[in-house]
């Protein structure tokens, strides 16, 4: 269980509470105007945004004071995480070893993870060679290769089109099956959360709420959430 406890969260001027538990292997989906916060609560869970007040705790242990290396958890932003120089298998690699010196079982296992997201035969193309989708299977890898209990999606997929976005949903949702993660994923469309999400967290106006049922939010959402989801 992912519990966020009295946290606060104040960057400048802007300041984001957050009190709430995700079960663990749930998939829950974080939604809310831009510039609400989402992307800094996920940053704060991950250990790259300090907290003011709180804790954050994994099944009963505070990991807020961890580094964000230690903390139990793959999280994947817009970019994607890769790095343009290293081909795919190194970029998958990484996930085993930051130092690339990988045993035979070890790059065994990197082939394997590339197997399963479709990118056998890929492994020595760099990044710049790739589609959207193949660059975002080569991240998913590596996400697959590490087994986090954890999985935080910061909009990854959000320049890919619909069916395309659509097939790697289904894969984050196998591999959170496969290696029973629970999933936190931000995102700007409502079909994602109702694909991938049973539950949702909104954020806006400097709080969390939630997470409550996906499919009941958002045929009834809060005044919040209406307007920027484009209810009238």
């Amino acid at each position: 269980m992912l519990t966020l406890d009295a946290v606060t969260i104040t960057q400048d001027d802007f300041t984001l509470h957050a009190d709430f538990r995700v079960d663990a292997g749930a998939r829950v989906a974080i939604i809310g105007p831009s510039g609400a916060g989402k992307s800094t609560l996920v940053g704060a869970i991950a250990g790259f945004v300090p907290l003011a007040q709180g804790r954050v705790l994994w099944e009963g242990a505070r990991i807020d004071r961890l580094p964000p290396a230690k903390r139990p958890l793959s999280i994947l932003f817009q970019d994607n995480n890769l790095l343009p120089h290293l081909t795919v298998f190194d970029n998958v690699a990484l996930g085993v070893n930051p130092n690339l010196r990988l045993s035979a079982p070890q790059r065994a296992s990197v082939l394997q993870a590339l197997e399963q997201v479709g990118l056998e035969g890929f492994e020595t193309r760099k990044p710049a060679q790739l589609s959207g989708g193949q660059i975002s299977r080569t991240a998913l890898a590596r996400v697959l290769l590490r087994a986090r209990p954890l999985i935080v999606l910061d909009e990854p997929f959000a320049a890919l089109g619909p069916a395309l976005k659509a097939e790697m949903l289904d894969l984050v949702e196998n591999i959170a099956a496969q290696n029973r993660a629970t999933v936190l994923m931000i995102t700007h469309d409502p079909e994602d959360a109702r694909r991938l999400c049973p539950k949702t967290i909104v954020v806006a106006r400097g709080a969390t709420q939630g997470p409550t049922p996906t499919a009941a939010l958002l045929a009834d959402p809060p005044p919040d959430l209406a307007e920027y989801l484009g209810h009238s």
